[in-house]
């Protein structure tokens, strides 16, 4: 079989003997590939975040699965290391994407107990709540200085509510293309953009809308306004649409 393009073997040698299977089409930011270590399907990721801000993810993993979450865990190299030069292995969550309420219904429990057991967690190297963007540029892959002075505005307006809302760790991206689900299970994976922030941003874009109002609307326009910001350099059309949502009157509709 033909290697993927992407990781090269020398890259992946930290971890002996391993098979590049296919690329995966959920990392939109980071480059995924199957592979198969030690007889065991696996996914190999190249991360862009600096040292500590993939340790502080790995950590947010390690103790996670600790607390019965299922989710990837570190393949160790063989002299034991999690990440070399930002490259990271990690198992493979089996299951599906969500298809019916019941599944999202068990995707938000999961959701809502990721939040509380994470409250007064140390927020990510790097990152910063959407309500600390009101007096600074930088969270993640968000740099307001890159955006429209209006646009930076609006967005700022929409995060202002989320001042006064619970903070814990957020996944960040919990859309169908990173959640798993068995007949027992419901795994959560890519946690390259999970922070601490208001826990009400991973439920805002959940289909069966768990949010009562007002907060539904808020954390919808909150929700719009990091996407477009969060991909505004790297991932422009589709963070235009989240900012003509979000003009539009944001939240769910």
């Amino acid at each position: 079989m033909a290697r993927p393009a992407g990781m090269t073997p020398h890259e992946l040698a930290p971890w002996g003997p391993v098979e590049p299977v296919r690329r995966l089409t959920g990392g939109h930011r980071t480059e995924v590939l199957e592979v198969v270590v030690g007889g065991r399907r696996a996914v190999a990721r190249r991360s862009r975040r600096s040292a500590a801000s993939l340790a502080w993810e790995l950590d947010l993993v390690a103790s996670l699965a600790e607390l019965g979450f299922v989710v990837p865990r570190a393949v160790p190299t063989l002299d034991g290391r999690r990440s070399v030069a930002g490259i990271v292995v990690q198992t493979f969550v089996e299951g599906h994407e969500p298809e019916s309420d019941g599944d999202w219904e068990r995707v938000v429990a999961e959701l809502r107990r990721l939040h509380d057991v994470t409250t007064g967690w140390a927020q990510r190297p790097g990152s910063r709540t959407v309500a600390e963007l009101g007096s600074g540029d930088r969270s993640g892959d968000a740099d307001l200085s890159a955006m429209p002075a209006d646009v930076v505005e609006m967005c700022r307006q929409a995060w202002l509510p989320l001042a006064a809302q619970p903070r814990s760790v957020v996944h960040g991206d919990p859309g169908p293309g990173n959640l798993r689900v068995t007949t027992s299970t419901v795994g959560i994976i890519d946690w390259d953009e999970a922070r601490v922030d208001a826990g009400v941003l991973d439920l805002a874009d959940v289909p069966t809308r768990p949010l009562p109002e007002p907060i539904a609307t808020t954390a919808g326009r909150a929700a719009d306004a990091w996407e477009a910001a969060n991909g505004w350099q790297i991932e422009p059309a589709y963070a235009r649409r989240r900012l003509a949502r979000l003009r539009a009157g944001g939240g769910h509709r």
